[in-house]
């Protein structure tokens, strides 16, 4: 079976009320355009965030080894998600309007398992990495505030996380998945509709 059929032109033959191939295809540039824009500016602000961190370091020359310790959990878990997040783009800048339906869907599904790991393992680690590197960066800091003081200032750290984990993430996910699986739902109807011809 040949999997690199030409599924514009007989698209255009359907005489069925479809939806066109130009909007499909539209809809799968504007996700491919959305997703690299998202991608460049994760970049930007994760290696900003990481290089005013390291100034920080650098201009106020924390006294404990924790602090030092915490910087470098913080900073590392942006770059080990950097890392692996950046591994998205070539599969992004890999799609545009020369391919047949099979590698549509194929870098679809591509795209779809390295979300996946992003959504679960990446970002497991990132927050875990982040909030033991913000409790240890804290505890210089802390230790010379009053018991209550210091206390509200870990919930607060705590409570940011945990809104992130449990509301952000999740919706964020949810809205990831629900693009991508009408993408590639379409995308395998009209594989399907091929075979049958």
């Amino acid at each position: 079976m040949d999997t690199n059929i030409d599924f514009k032109n007989i698209w255009k033959q359907q005489t069925s009320n479809k939806p066109s191939i130009e909007e499909l295809l539209g809809k799968l540039k504007k996700f491919r355009h959305e997703n690299l824009r998202k991608l460049i500016l994760v970049n930007i602000m994760l290696i900003s965030t990481s290089l005013a961190i390291a100034f920080i370091w650098y201009r106020y020359q924390p006294q404990l080894i924790t602090t030092k310790i915490g910087i470098v959990l913080v900073i590392l878990a942006m770059l080990i998600f950097l890392f692996a997040y950046n591994r998205l783009f070539m599969v992004f800048y890999r799609i545009d309007n020369t391919q047949s339906n099979h590698e549509y869907l194929q870098n679809l599904y591509t795209v779809r398992n390295k979300q996946k790991f992003m959504q679960t393992t990446m970002l497991n680690i990132y927050f875990m990495m982040l909030f033991v590197g913000l409790c240890f960066y804290m505890y210089e800091y802390t230790s010379k505030m009053p018991a209550m003081s210091s206390a509200v200032a870990y919930a607060a750290v705590l409570i940011w996380i945990g809104f992130n984990w449990f509301y952000i993430r999740p919706k964020t996910i949810r809205k990831q998945q629900s693009k991508l699986d009408g993408l590639i739902n379409k995308f395998e109807e009209i594989n399907n509709q091929f075979k049958e011809l």
